[in-house]
């Protein structure tokens, strides 16, 4: 059926079929049986019929419908085939969408490249293991710029209340891996999964959610005890326990510390082993320099402080000890016990006992001056620290039974 289209003429149709613009040369509505109208631009290229689509009736206006049969028959003048071009179009954007990287395979590459950075070989497990359980099932397979809030909210939502420190790490690290590809533009826009000024508007503080956990430390007034204890012990995992409380060390650093680090009383943490990234040196008191002699016997020709036929001692030799002894306290949380003393019990500047923690200053103009490592009172503080553990006293103080030593 062919006649002038007017809107009025198209808007009261409601019979199935095709009807034919009179005005434009080709021009076609088609009716649905489910009474959906659609354009299409029936026209004849190389001796074969073609139905171009134009779009949907009312969506698609008379006017554009017009505008857009006479933009294809101006391809058609010049030789081109819409309908393949077309074609062509949206295979290269599949293509397109094929060759982009996807959430996962970029995730992964992201936590090999920042490998070499963590001091704690366990960060790279851990960053895989919560993406892996919570994150590639839902954008794993999707680009990188397809990914937004909603997404990132089917991820955190069923976690946030139950597991929530496990969601705040994961929505840190989806952050991060979005920023980079932003960084390496592959992706535009808001970072979907940034918290401040964005998910902080949607999802609670995580802390009034769960409030923070701090390591579980043994009370310094009972260290001297627990140090009787694992001296007993006579084992590999005890010495290097001790070891680490005397100069309340991460774990990291002391399960991996090389002999050629140790040069006279002083051993020398590379930067590339600690958190901060600087290199770290430790005064070693007389008991500290025992234990490492101790080690060395049990195995002669490691290149490890502490080892077992050549081999460090596992990430959970410490931890195993302390369960075997049933004690809840972590390894971690020496470092707490050591910082409790300093403050409640000595003397000694909180600077100094920064600096023996391999902690930053935070104040930037005091550490803008601040840029030597503090080592003569760091000695003295680390003498005073390892006399407690051993003795119960330090220095000309002796703790009497019964009463506090001050």
């Amino acid at each position: 059926m062919k006649t002038v289209f007017t809107d009025l003429f198209l808007k009261s149709l409601n019979k199935v079929g095709r009807y034919t613009d009179g005005d434009t040369k080709g021009l076609n509505l088609q009716v649905k049986p489910n009474l959906q109208k659609y354009w299409v631009l029936r026209y004849s290229f190389q001796e074969k019929r073609f139905d171009y689509s134009l779009g949907s009736y009312p969506e698609i206006s008379l006017k554009e419908a017009r505008k857009r049969a006479t933009a294809v028959r101006n391809k058609l003048n010049q030789g081109i085939n819409p309908a393949t071009e077309k074609k062509a179009q949206k295979e290269q954007q599949m293509q397109n969408e094929c060759e982009k990287p996807k959430f996962k395979e970029y995730a992964l590459s992201c936590i090999e490249s920042k490998r070499s950075e963590w001091s704690n070989k366990k960060h790279a497990e851990q960053w895989g293991n919560t993406l892996r359980d919570y994150a590639f099932k839902h954008i794993g397979h999707l680009p990188l710029d397809a990914i937004d809030t909603e997404h990132i909210l089917k991820i955190l939502n069923p976690i946030w209340h139950s597991k929530t420190n496990t969601a705040s790490r994961l929505r840190g690290r989806i952050e991060w891996i979005l920023a980079s590809a932003t960084t390496r533009r592959l992706r535009t826009g808001l970072n979907p999964a940034q918290w401040r000024g964005h998910l902080d508007t949607i999802l609670p503080k995580p802390s009034k959610v769960a409030p923070v956990e701090h390591h579980k430390a043994l009370s310094y007034k009972e260290l001297p005890a627990f140090i009787g204890v694992i001296k007993e012990m006579d084992c590999v995992s005890s010495l290097a326990l001790e070891f680490l409380i005397l100069n309340a060390n991460r774990t990291s650093e002391v399960l991996l510390a090389l002999r050629e680090e140790v040069r006279g009383d002083i051993w020398v943490i590379p930067a590339k082993r600690m958190k901060a990234k600087r290199e770290h040196r430790v005064p070693l008191c007389p008991r500290s320099l025992e234990i490492l002699s101790m080690a060395q016997k049990k195995d002669e020709d490691s290149i490890y402080l502490f080892s077992r036929n050549g081999k460090h001692l596992s990430n959970m030799a410490l931890t195993e000890l302390l369960r075997r002894l049933e004690k809840e306290f972590t390894v971690h949380g020496f470092r707490s016990t050591f910082r409790d003393w300093v403050a409640e019990e000595t003397q000694h500047s909180p600077e100094v006992a920064e600096k023996a923690l391999a902690h930053s200053i935070q104040n930037k103009v005091e550490s803008a001056y601040r840029r030597g490592d503090l080592m003569e009172p760091r000695k003295r503080l680390m003498s005073d620290w390892e006399a407690y553990c051993q003795t119960g006293y330090w220095g000309n103080v002796i703790a009497l039974p019964g009463q506090k030593a001050a």
